[in-house]
């Protein structure tokens, strides 16, 4: 049976206010809540294709495969490093900015470095910042169900870019709404970046990523379109994306076994160090978005680690140790290595050969 999505909330509760009580009859203002619960998946739900995102982005990767040629074979090698930096920039936007900062707040950046990530982000083009972090806020709180705007339970495909070819579903819009993401209105470069958006965001993700190598370099047109532009801006997309597929999909679950997100290198490495994914849907607020204490495979990291250096990011937010294991040990599934003697992966030759002092005699 399908949800009614459209029945009237059920739960009543009291504004939290200290001068008056949060019971209710000492005067506390009834707010109404609603309590619908979503499916994981709603089976006799019918998307609805947006055609015209279809050809948008059937256009997108033809042009990226033309740009994937035109790189190895005629571009300029000063293109080709240009759209990589563009690559970085653009990606650091999404997970040092929207990601880390603004969705999960798990650090805190002075106004250059707000000013620096607002850019990057506009050059990622995946929605202004205020837009993507509600939508990622809504994807943690229901996690694969039908409120989840890239749900996995609708198949692989749909989680990586099918949810941009069809309408929402009604649960994701009705559980966005809820979604308390005034923090970010009231961040002023965040308002401008979302007023100026259709203006900003054309010339950071396209024309200056064109203009520059024509201009600078010499570069063909052609080559600049289509390899540092198209080719850069899908393969961002793409990277990104993996987050929401792969990594909900293949890899060990080392901290809960009973969440679909999982650890996955691959994903780690070209998405910037965003696929430790059982570990972030485990601990959300750690800024480095995984347990990893260097920074193999984990790119995002580093760059904050350098700003927080400089001065220009702080109170980052971490996991203790003692708490990540607490965690393992109660819902992991068994692949993270044991801290110590007891972890199982000590090989048996390790083990016979290590020195035990002040042995105690039975």
């Amino acid at each position: 049976m399908a949800p009614n999505i459209t029945s009237a909330p059920t739960g009543v509760l009291f504004e939290d206010d200290p001068s008056i009580g949060v019971d209710g009859p000492q005067g506390g203002k009834p707010r109404v809540v609603d309590t619908y619960v979503p499916q994981a998946c709603d089976q006799n739900y019918k998307r609805r294709i947006v055609w015209r995102n279809v050809a948008i982005f059937l256009y997108l990767h033809a042009a990226a495969i033309w740009g994937a040629y035109l790189m190895f074979t005629s571009a300029k090698w000063l293109t080709i490093v240009w759209a990589f930096l563009m690559y970085q920039a653009g990606g650091l936007g999404i997970t040092a900015g929207a990601h880390r900062l603004w969705a999960h707040k798990s650090y805190k950046a002075n106004v250059p470095l707000r000013l620096l990530l607002t850019l990057f982000n506009t050059i990622a083009f995946q929605n202004h910042v205020i837009e993507w972090s509600r939508d990622h806020r809504v994807h943690h709180k229901y996690t694969e169900t039908d409120a989840d705007p890239h749900n996995l339970n609708r198949g692989v495909f749909f989680a990586h870019v099918g949810w941009l070819l069809c309408r929402k579903h009604p649960d994701v819009i009705l559980k966005g709404k809820g979604i308390d993401i005034s923090d970010l209105e009231k961040d002023p470069i965040l308002a401008f970046q979302k007023k100026y958006y259709l203006i900003l965001m054309p010339i950071f993700c396209f024309l200056l990523p064109t203009l520059l190598p024509m201009y600078m370099w010499g570069e063909t047109l052609s080559n600049a379109w289509f390899v540092s532009t198209m080719f850069r801006y899908v393969f961002t997309l793409n990277m990104t994306w993996l987050v929401n597929s792969a990594a909900h999909k293949w890899g060990n679950r080392p901290y809960d076994q009973s969440i679909a997100p999982s650890e996955n290198i691959g994903v780690s490495i070209g998405a910037l160090g965003e696929g430790w994914h059982n570990y972030h849907h485990v601990f959300p607020w750690d800024y480095k978005a995984a347990e990893l204490g260097n920074y193999r495979a984990n790119f995002t990291t580093g760059f904050i680690d350098f700003m927080a250096r400089i001065g220009w990011a702080y109170d980052l937010k971490t996991v203790p140790a003692a708490m990540v294991q607490t965690r393992v040990e109660r819902t992991g599934d068994g692949s993270h290595e044991v801290w110590g003697w007891d972890d199982k992966d000590l090989s048996k030759q390790d083990r016979d050969l290590a020195q035990i002092v002040n042995k105690k005699v039975m």
